[in-house]
């Protein structure tokens, strides 16, 4: 779950990190009030689950209240497109205004989960201000990384190491132990997976200051963490995401036109990769899990087809805990109870293949049966043109 930057600043605030003065506004005369308060000049910053919004206009430094206004005009209630969203973009609801600040030197710093190493990590740069991809791909050895022992957590020698590694002089030495304990021990205490500060700034008189925070949480720690969990905002999120969660699914739309329902995520993903392979393109993610009830997969096949590019349905099915002939009842049952036209091409293996297979023939219904995953993806790929025609 990702949050925005404000509630990011605040987080951390708790914890001890410098950050701007600053205030929330929805409105453009709300905007306007909280500049007054701060002083000129401010930056007005949009607010969305997205990176790269200074490129994409969604970022501005402000002298005066009615640029403060013209400017959140024009952002409030319009989607701004980044090269981090969709064609569509993220809808702009809230604004952050934040007293500006002379800036003399621009670090980079964040810490995320390594799966590798099972360990968090931190990465670093003398090169803030930059989106860490693009960083990592052009300057590689600009980057600086640590690993921290879980059993010893943060330990001083690794905040000096690593502010004399960023060039800082001894007195920020100081202060940057500071910063890096805050990240650290919000990602630790509240099951974060990723807390990114972009740029970490040296400001005109020394200081260090969190200008820019990113902080997102692992979903399935939410039950824990109510604080972080009263934090999200559903209008930052795909609606379909929301819906398959009621019934239990994972759900992630993608830009293809085949629709996924699948069972386990790491068959999932091989059935993306030979839909690809197949020369076609997923247009989603979607695991039902395990324990699929009927019931489940007709709701699996609503969320899917709440995608207008949607133009034939895949369902790949290897059933350990889930039984086939479930999965096939659910098939027919969405088939009937939604008119389906759309090709629906179904792969069965696992518990009870027989049954489900005999349920699917038996239905009397046009779906087309597959042995294997290869000839699966195929065979979606190919019912494309069928349909166009």
């Amino acid at each position: 779950m990702d949050i925005h930057e404000h509630q990011a600043k605040d987080v951390l605030r708790a914890f001890g990190m410098p950050v701007p003065q600053g205030g929330i506004a929805f409105a453009p005369e709300q905007a306007m009030h909280e500049a007054r308060k701060l002083g000129f000049p401010v930056v007005v910053k949009a607010q969305i689950h997205a990176g790269g919004r200074g490129a994409a206009g969604g970022v501005r430094l402000c002298q005066s209240e009615a640029e403060v206004g013209a400017f959140a005009l024009s952002l409030l209630g319009r989607n701004l497109v980044t090269k981090q969203t969709d064609a569509q973009g993220k809808p702009v609801h809230r604004l952050l205004v934040e007293q500006g600040t002379e800036i003399a030197k621009e670090l980079y710093l964040g810490l995320v989960l390594d799966r590798k190493s099972e360990r968090i990590m931190i990465v670093a740069s003398r090169e803030g201000g930059m989106e860490i991809e693009d960083l990592a791909e052009d300057q590689p050895d600009a980057l600086i990384r640590m690993v921290i022992d879980p059993a010893m957590g943060l330990l001083p020698f690794q905040s000096r190491e690593l502010g004399f590694a960023l060039g800082l002089s001894a007195h920020q030495i100081g202060q940057f132990a500071i910063v890096l304990r805050a990240c650290y021990r919000a990602f630790r205490d509240l099951d974060a997976t990723m807390v990114e500060i972009n740029p970490l700034v040296v400001s005109s008189a020394g200081g260090l200051i969190a200008l820019d925070a990113k902080m997102s949480f692992d979903t399935n720690a939410l039950f824990r963490r109510p604080n972080v969990a009263a934090l999200r905002d559903p209008g930052q999120e795909d609606p379909r995401e929301d819906a398959a969660a009621e019934h239990g699914l994972s759900y992630v739309g993608l830009d293809g036109d085949i629709g996924c329902i699948i069972n386990g995520a790491g068959l999932a993903m091989a059935t993306m990769d030979m839909i690809q392979l197949a020369g076609g393109q997923p247009a989603n993610f979607l695991d039902i899990g395990g324990g699929a009830s009927p019931e489940r997969v007709v709701a699996a096949f609503r969320t899917v087809l709440t995608d207008p590019n949607v133009s034939v349905i895949l369902v790949n099915i290897f059933a350990g805990i889930n039984r086939c002939d479930w999965v096939a009842s659910g098939v027919v049952q969405a088939y009937r109870e939604l008119n389906l036209t759309l090709p629906v091409v179904v792969r069965l293996a696992g518990t009870n293949v027989d049954e489900g297979r005999c349920i699917i023939d038996a239905s009397g219904l046009p779906l087309i049966s597959a042995d294997t995953l290869a000839e699966a993806a195929a065979t979606a790929v190919a019912a494309r043109p069928a349909l166009a025609a």
